[in-house]
């Protein structure tokens, strides 16, 4: 007979199935972590570090969305050390490139503007890069404004993992980093790109956009999402 698996998280005792990530049991707890690069459905990949937790035991920290539960784990997802480590992650981010919520379509609905404000950010201690970044246009329905992208890759996922597409994918190391469309064209010229939208509903922020979306006029239907992820998974089951 199998051992039952349990864990402890800020002192909740938890039950897991093998496999399950720190993250999955955190929230079945009713312990919130914060995330941007994880949506659930879609495969984990640690990029955003919003995640980080304490783990007993351990003098590194761990990123939850990619740590799998073991018995007798210890986790500690709110402590000085991890709010100051999410502080800054947030502050690089706003630094990295050119985050003006007044004039952004996603101002009010974007969830580095929400954790910011969750994390009492009113001011960045870092210098801020101000890179010269473009907006593509050139798709007949939505755009990319490369000022606004935060590396998540939820758009390069959704559409393997989802669509099926691999429109996505990112170009570049370090600062120069960007997401691209097929060999780099303009998304417009995109021979794989089926139009279906799936990349848009999942950005995190105002770098993908429906064309002709006013300042702070982003709506999102996540549902969308949810209904092909539960299309999908009963294909894979099925098929």
């Amino acid at each position: 007979m199998t051992a039952e698996r349990k864990m402890r998280i800020n002192d909740v005792q938890v039950k897991f199935e093998e496999g399950e990530t720190v993250l999955a049991c955190a929230r079945r707890a009713g312990v919130r972590i914060p995330t941007l690069c994880h949506f659930d459905g879609l495969s984990d990949i640690g990029a955003c570090r919003l995640c980080l937790v304490e783990v007993e035991g351990s003098a590194q920290l761990a990123a939850s969305c990619v740590t799998r539960a073991e018995p007798g784990m210890v986790i500690r997802c709110h402590t000085t050390r991890l709010a100051e480590y999410r502080k800054v992650i947030l502050e690089l981010l706003l630094a990295e490139r050119n985050h003006v919520c007044s004039v952004c379509v996603a101002n009010g609905n974007c969830e580095l503007q929400d954790l910011a404000t969750e994390h009492q950010i009113d001011h960045v201690r870092f210098d801020y890069q101000f890179p010269a970044l473009g907006v593509d246009l050139s798709h007949g329905q939505f755009g990319v404004d490369h000022n606004r992208c935060i590396l998540c890759t939820r758009c390069v996922r959704v559409c393997d993992e989802i669509e099926g597409a691999h429109t996505w994918d990112v170009a570049g190391r370090g600062g120069t980093s960007r997401v691209i469309t097929d060999l780099a064209q303009p998304w417009g010229e995109s021979q794989t790109c089926t139009s279906c939208g799936k990349c848009v509903e999942l950005c995190p922020t105002g770098a993908l956009f429906p064309r002709g979306t006013s300042v702070g006029g982003l709506v999102r239907d996540r549902g969308r999402i949810e209904l092909a992820m539960a299309h999908r998974r009963h294909e894979s089951c099925h098929g």
